[in-house]
C-alpha cells in the first residue's frame, strides 16, 4: 500500500471492524496515529503511520478471511458479553480467526447465514443497502399471514421513525414465509410483524447474495469459494 487511505479504510483492511463500526471507534476517541488521538473521520494514513486502537498497534492484513457460518438461535452477534451468553465466533475459537469481525447481525432469537471476515471492502459491500444484496428470511408465525400484510410491507411500512420496505416475498404456507430484504434494519421483520400483531415462531436468514446456508450445520461454518467472493466483489463498480 504505497498510497495513503481514510483511517477508518485503514482500520477495516486491518481486521478492527466493518468500515462503519470503525467509524463509531474513531469517534468514541479509541483511536491513536502515531500517539494522537484522532476522533475527525476521513484522516488519511498509510503503512509507515502507527496506529493504535484502545493501546493496542492494528497490523494491515495480508491474508484475508470469509466465513459462512450457520448460527444457531440464543447466540450473539459480538466480541463480548457481560452476561457470559454463547457468542457467534465461539464456534470457530481457537482455529486462527481470531481478527474477523461479523457483516451485519442476526439478533439473539434468530439464526441461519452470516458471514465473518477481515475484508472491510467485502463487509461494505454485503451491508450497506447501495449494493442491494438480497437476503432472504424464512419465517415462521403462530397465526396465518395474510397476503394483504406482506403487499402493505412490499410497497413501505413507516413505524415511528422507521420506514421499512420488502423487496418480495414467496407464501410457503400460511405460516411460512420467505422474505427477501435488501436493506434489513435492526429487528426489522420483529418490528414488522409485532405492528400487525402476528408473532413469530422462528426467522431463519437462508441466503445472503449467491451463497446459501444449504449444507452448512447449525453452529457449522465453511470458507467460502473464489467464485463467491469475487461475485461479492464485483458488485462495487468503483475502487475503493
Amino acid at each position: 500500500m504505497s498510497k495513503s487511505l481514510r483511517l477508518q479504510v485503514y482500520m477495516s483492511r486491518c481486521g478492527a471492524g466493518s468500515r462503519r463500526y470503525c467509524d463509531d471507534l474513531i469517534k468514541r476517541g479509541t483511536v491513536r496515529v502515531n500517539g494522537k488521538q484522532v476522533t475527525r473521520l476521513g484522516t488519511k494514513v498509510s503503512l509507515n503511520d502507527r496506529v493504535t486502537l484502545n493501546g493496542k498497534i492494528l497490523k494491515f492484513v495480508r491474508e484475508k478471511v470469509y466465513l459462512a457460518v450457520n448460527k444457531p438461535k440464543l447466540y450473539l452477534c459480538t466480541n463480548f458479553d457481560p452476561e457470559g451468553r454463547p457468542l457467534v465466533s465461539d464456534l470457530f475459537k481457537g482455529l486462527g480467526y481470531a481478527r474477523v469481525f461479523h457483516v451485519g447481525r442476526l439478533d439473539f432469537l434468530s439464526g441461519g447465514l452470516i458471514f465473518y471476515t477481515n475484508d472491510g471492502n467485502f463487509a461494505k459491500i454485503v451491508a450497506h443497502p447501495s449494493f442491494n444484496i438480497e437476503k432472504d428470511y424464512l419465517v415462521e408465525t403462530k397465526e396465518d399471514v395474510p397476503e394483504v400484510l406482506l403487499k402493505h410491507y412490499r410497497k413501505g411500512i413507516k413505524i415511528g421513525n422507521e420506514h421499512f420496505c420488502l423487496k418480495s416475498f414467496d407464501c410457503k404456507t400460511e405460516k411460512k414465509i420467505l422474505l427477501t430484504l435488501v436493506e434489513g434494519r435492526n429487528k426489522e421483520i420483529r418490528k414488522v410483524f409485532c405492528y400487525f400483531k402476528i408473532t413469530i415462531r422462528r426467522i431463519h436468514r437462508v441466503r445472503i447474495g449467491c451463497v446459501s446456508v444449504r449444507g452448512i450445520p447449525v453452529g457449522g461454518f465453511r470458507v467460502l469459494t473464489a467464485g463467491e467472493i469475487k461475485w461479492f466483489l464485483e458488485q462495487d463498480k468503483e475502487s475503493w
